[in-house]
């Protein structure tokens, strides 16, 4: 892999087609894990839009402080309700002066910011000996998530957790009966779709650049928002959840919903990484923001005695899966009634699942929504022979700061959720460049496209955020 790539050329190669230095030896900071009674101090680091949400999750379960508060952009409409629910908590506005003025003051940092901010945020945490709690995915490049196992893996004392709230809910734990039961036996096809409106759907996917500068909020630190992408111009359909649609900041739909639709499967059927990824349709290909609709399909070769698995994603307002005999409409959009003609291919899905096993198939929804056999009367036939599903003992936020006590594990640790977020790096850059990659799990390297490679990486980071790639 090229590392030496200049920036501009990096990022030039890649609006054509369709590598970090990496450091070494960081000192790690001292865990101070909080007793098993004890609130466990949060820093938060992105107060507005979801993290605003987040945070008020981690308030309710009674369990922690919130002793920080960070934001790029203290003075939007959007941070306004988090800062008058603590006004007496210190704020900052760039990640790294918090951690100067409070380090000594906090044990974990939930990290609620957009997809490609959360790497430096995570890195310096880390390092500084604190509890992570990041929102899904994990981070925006395969080498950057990669980074972040590696980091957490130096200090085994530290809770990691990613954001995909369903891994501590319902869907979680039956997945896990039912496979340890040889219910979920013999996978070999999952169909994943997500078919609601997305922020870019609309957009001309014929444009020929970034959209033009605007003038920055007074209140915003453009710089700091940008972080290691820093040579945007700023523009309105850039923040505030627009950053989700450009392959810059985001990770379009696979990234956003992904991990709320295959992560017990990816997790309990040991999927690791796939062998290949490719794009079977992209409609409204272009090379800054994201398709209209896409489908990929991910190869997961055999593992011990479990045969292998393609994974066939399927996004876009009409670009449905196949829909099995004797579905049923119980996972049919409530809001649209079923079609007199009975086609349910002509019916928009809920976000969720179709497992095809040996002998059984299954579907499901996304987050914490839990599988049923199908047809309903296969389902009636094994009914006598399914497990019991143990209940939840913590949901995924009580779970983190209980796992920062040391009294859980963490359900959704970067070993866990690192991988799982590589899968969804692979898809958006087959996304990017429209094309099959041939990828080596063990090297991890793509091993038929030169570019798609060095995208493992991305581009080198901007001055002044070359620190934050360090193991």
């Amino acid at each position: 892999m090229n590392h030496y790539l200049s920036r501009r050329s990096f990022i030039s190669r890649s609006i054509l087609a369709g590598g970090a230095v990496l450091l070494s030896n960081s000192v790690l900071g001292k865990v101070n894990l909080a007793a098993a009674n004890e609130r466990v101090n949060l820093a938060c680091v992105g107060i507005g839009n979801r993290a605003n949400e987040i945070i008020k999750e981690f308030y309710k379960t009674g369990q922690c402080n919130i002793v920080a508060l960070c934001d790029v952009d203290m003075g939007a409409k959007q941070t306004q309700e988090i800062i008058k629910m603590f006004p007496d908590v210190p704020r900052f506005q760039d990640f790294r002066k918090m951690f100067d003025a409070m380090a000594n003051k906090i044990d974990a940092v939930v990290v609620g910011t957009p997809d490609f901010s959360h790497f430096a945020i995570t890195m310096l945490a880390l390092d500084l000996g604190k509890h992570v709690y990041v929102e899904k995915p994990m981070a925006r490049t395969f080498t950057e998530v990669d980074l972040m196992m590696q980091k957490a893996a130096k200090n085994p004392k530290l809770a990691t957790q990613m954001g995909n709230q369903g891994h501590s809910e319902a869907n979680y734990f039956q997945f896990k009966a039912w496979k340890d039961a040889g219910i979920i036996k013999d996978v070999t096809r999952i169909d994943a779709h997500m078919n609601s409106p997305r922020r870019w759907h609309g957009w001309d996917p014929n444009i020929k650049g970034f959209p033009y500068p605007e003038r920055i909020p007074e209140t915003l630190d453009w710089e700091i928002w940008q972080m290691q992408t820093l040579g945007h111009d700023y523009n309105k359909d850039f923040v505030n959840g627009q950053w989700r649609c450009w392959f810059d900041f985001g990770m379009g739909a696979l990234g956003d919903w992904g991990a709320h639709i295959l992560d017990t499967a990816h997790e309990f059927l040991d999927l690791g990484l796939p062998t290949t990824v490719e794009a079977v349709k992209l409609d409204g290909h272009n090379s800054y923001f994201f398709p209209m609709s896409s489908t990929l399909k991910f190869h997961f070769p055999k593992r011990r005695n479990m045969p292998a698995v393609d994974i066939n994603w399927y996004d876009g307002l009409d670009n449905l899966p196949e829909i099995p005999q004797g579905y049923g409409v119980s996972g049919l959009d409530p809001n649209i009634p079923p079609p007199s003609t009975g086609k349910l291919e002509a019916v928009k899905l809920n976000p969720g699942k179709i497992i095809y096993a040996k002998d059984t198939i299954f579907k499901g929804g996304s987050h914490g929504s839990t599988l049923q056999i199908i047809p309903e009367q296969k389902a009636k036939d094994m009914a006598s022979k399914l497990p019991e599903v143990p209940a939840s003992p913590s949901n995924h936020f009580a779970n983190f700061l209980n796992a920062c006590r040391g009294t859980e594990k963490a359900r959704s640790s970067f070993a866990i959720a690192g991988p799982l977020s590589q899968v969804f790096c692979l898809g958006v850059i087959t996304q990017k460049l429209n094309c099959k990659l041939e990828f080596d799990p063990n090297t991890k390297q793509v091993t038929n496209h030169r570019f798609a490679n060095e995208m493992l990486v991305g581009p080198p980071p901007a001055k002044g955020w070359e620190q934050y790639y360090t193991v």
